[in-house]
């Protein structure tokens, strides 16, 4: 296919010709699947019933949860039916819109790690103007600005991949993956989106560096305060956030850093579930185990 108007879909890697181990990946992805729709979805709820969740530390987390459910969709359901059917094919509009809202999403959660970064800092490090600052007004901007920008991100990246022409539609992923589909670029003009790549990545540089000076003032406030008590209550609202921003960080490194296999094995597999699923699944477990008032929420949610 030596231009992109004449390809109407893609082939979409085929992990396994066994139709009994094509029926145990769909179960492995449905069972993922349900488990991070649970937990998210419980943690919305536990923070729009809870009026002692409302609060912008909260109101961040079911905005995280929120896109969370969004990425794993944009993704999950789309494999597990190509499972259930025996086919392999996504439309090229389908392709576009998998790449736009996963990465999106994406997006969102980068942004919205650093924003919920700059509320512990501003908690911690300025308590008595806290109210002031992050008032409603400003956590519902700094929500906008989030969403906003997370789509602006995911459209640069989306424009940038599907304006150069394809010579083939076989993509060496179980969905629509940019370093995948730019390998079937048929000409110089995937560089613009390499380009962007390059843009995206200094800045996830900055942010990485503005939540770890962020975290640096953070533990000095916090040992400089005198009660063993409010320095452990003052920790266990900033150690989820931490441990969430590790993992989503470790895992998106260890996908995209490592070098591209010739061929499809059972590693591939396991890094698509671990960089697709994973951050999105175990973010509602670590806030349910490291903090009281999300484990009280949700015990009166369920009536424990």
């Amino acid at each position: 296919m030596a231009n992109q108007s004449f390809i109407t879909e893609f082939l979409l890697l085929e992990f396994s010709a066994v139709r009994e181990l094509q029926i145990a990946h769909f179960c492995l992805f449905l069972t993922l699947y349900l488990i991070t729709l649970t937990g998210n979805i419980l943690i919305i709820f536990a923070v729009v019933f809870d009026y002692r969740l409302h609060t912008p530390m909260y109101f961040f987390l079911m905005n995280l949860a929120i896109q969370d459910i969004a990425s794993v969709s944009a993704l999950i359901p789309k494999i597990m039916l190509n499972y259930v059917l025996n086919n392999q094919y996504i439309s090229y509009s389908g392709c576009v819109a998998q790449v736009l809202f996963f990465i999106s999403f994406v997006g969102c959660d980068v942004a919205l790690l650093t924003v919920m970064a700059y509320d512990r800092y501003v908690a911690i490090c300025n308590p008595l103007q806290y109210e002031l600052i992050m008032n409603r007004r400003v956590c519902m901007q700094m929500v906008g600005s989030v969403w906003i920008a997370g789509f602006l991100y995911g459209g640069l990246h989306t424009g940038g991949t599907f304006a150069s022409p394809f010579c083939s539609n076989v993509v060496n992923q179980f969905f629509c993956e940019i370093p995948q589909l730019l390998k079937l670029a048929c000409s110089d003009s995937f560089l613009a989106e390499i380009g962007a790549l390059i843009f995206s990545s200094l800045v996830v540089v900055g942010i990485l560096i503005f939540i770890v000076a962020t975290y640096v003032q953070i533990f000095s406030a916090v040992l400089r305060i005198p009660s063993v008590q409010a320095r452990k209550k003052a920790l266990s609202t900033c150690l989820p956030h931490v441990t969430v921003f590790s993992v989503f960080a470790t895992v998106v490194c260890f996908a995209y850093l490592r070098s591209p296999p010739q061929k499809p094995s059972h590693l591939d597999l396991a890094i698509t579930i671990m960089y697709s699923i994973i951050p999105p699944m175990l973010n509602p477990l670590i806030y349910s185990l490291r903090n009281k008032e999300i484990k009280n929420a949700l015990s009166k949610l369920l009536h424990f």
